[in-house]
């Protein structure tokens, strides 16, 4: 798959992921694609070690789409993990 498919499926896995995660996160559009695309290279990482399969097989595989949004959910949840975003409130506590 060329780039830009790349940055599609990112973009979308991304989305996705926030979808099923939702919750505050900073960056916006450019950090959910740059989170995507992680997330698909990892998803499609994770496919090969774990099920010997090549999860990243075209643009219109269910595989690519179903690995691309697993990892993305996984990267989303260590992003916020790291940066200490999440379900933790953010008052002020005197």
């Amino acid at each position: 798959m060329g780039i830009i498919a790349w940055i599609f499926i990112g973009l979308l896995a991304g989305a996705i992921a926030k979808a099923l995660m939702p919750g505050r996160d900073p960056g916006g559009i450019l950090v959910t694609m740059l989170l995507g695309i992680v997330g698909g290279l990892l998803g499609g990482w994770l496919g090969k070690v774990i099920f010997g399969v090549d999860s990243i097989d075209g643009f219109f595989d269910l595989s690519t789409w179903i690995a691309a949004i697993v990892g993305s959910v996984i990267v989303l949840a260590l992003y916020r993990l790291i940066t200490g975003r999440g379900h933790r409130g953010h008052g002020v506590h005197a």
